[in-house]
């Protein structure tokens, strides 16, 4: 059985849904459902965290090894959100990557990268009076950062991005907070996520 490992924030432990409305235990589910043997996942992230507060994270976990089967990464909302310059987050974000890669044993065909996912459009968002288009525009140099690193590294990508627009205004893609997403928002991550999960776990 592979173990799997899954790193970020508060969109990777599922803030204001239960624990397996959470899109790391969705594709778990999924995944197994189609004949992989796959654990649950050991989940590393906090409402909250940054790229550095990961990292910090990561640090003070007991030893976790290099011998995990799938290790996803998804990671940089708030330090878009707390306004942490971009140079910051490629550097933090390519040290995090190196790291899951590391923890995949050097295999970066096991890691798994999802793209930030846009806040902006949520009711949170507009009810606080921020800019959308500015929001997006972070969001988009951010997710271009990490794109790239996991392109050099042969990380596969997902965005889950466009999906997060399309459906972020709307009650039922929504928790209680008009800001996190809901199992249902989850639900369309972890179908987009399924076929490069596949494929991590085919790989060598």
């Amino acid at each position: 059985m592979k173990q799997f490992l899954a790193l970020g924030d508060s969109y990777t432990i599922g803030e204001g849904v239960v624990e397996h409305g959470r899109w790391p235990v969705q594709l778990a589910d999924a995944l197994r459902r189609e004949g992989f043997a796959i654990s649950d996942p050991r989940i590393i992230a906090t409402t909250g965290w940054t790229t550095g507060e990961l990292a910090a994270a990561i640090d003070d976990a007991e030893p976790l090894g290099n011998d995990w089967g799938f290790v996803t990464l998804l990671i940089g909302v708030n330090n878009q959100y707390r306004g942490l310059g971009l140079d910051d987050y490629r550097d933090e974000f390519r040290a995090l990557l190196d790291r899951a890669i590391a923890f995949a044993g050097g295999r970066a065909s096991r890691v798994l990268a999802l793209s930030i996912p846009d806040w902006g459009v949520t009711p949170f968002a507009t009810g606080a009076g921020r800019d959308p288009q500015a929001i997006a525009a972070g969001i988009d140099a951010f997710n271009a950062a990490a794109h790239a690193l996991c392109d050099a590294r042969g990380v596969r990508y997902v965005d889950i991005t466009p999906v997060s627009r399309r459906h972020g205004r709307e009650e039922a893609m929504l928790s209680e907070d008009a800001l996190h997403p809901s199992a249902a928002m989850y639900g369309l991550w972890t179908g987009l996520a399924l076929p490069a999960a596949r494929e991590c776990l085919r790989a060598e």
